[in-house]
């Protein structure tokens, strides 16, 4: 019997003035990250802007076993720390000292409290 997927939402900061260069690159991400997005099992994955807040907003669901190995083998991508080399910089983090997607946490972690599938 598998597990039911894990739904992970999180938060963290675009710097306004990047807000035009993260939509484009986001408007086409790199084959080579949105495959290892796939084998890494996340699925039904968005990103969603406040614009009062400059806050990005994203959630997926993890329809994997092994979170953390499907973790480090996100990070061990060269093409995937390319992207995030390219979008942590237009990014701010809500972790006091965080330094980048692939130094650990980056993104805020929430909790959900509600869902009505």
């Amino acid at each position: 019997m598998s597990s039911p997927p894990k739904r992970v939402a999180q938060y963290v900061y675009l710097k306004p003035e990047y807000l035009q260069d993260y939509k484009k690159c986001h408007a086409a991400v790199w084959p080579e990250v949105l495959k290892q997005i796939k084998d890494c099992n996340i699925e039904d994955y968005s990103i969603f802007y406040d614009d009062a807040k400059s806050l990005l907003f994203a959630s997926f669901k993890y329809v994997g076993s092994d979170w953390d190995s499907d973790m480090k083998a996100m990070s061990a991508n060269p093409k995937v720390r390319e992207w995030w080399d390219m979008t942590d910089k237009m990014q701010e983090s809500p972790f006091p000292g965080a330094t980048g997607s692939a130094s650990g946490p980056w993104w805020k972690p929430v909790d959900e409290v509600f869902h009505c599938a």
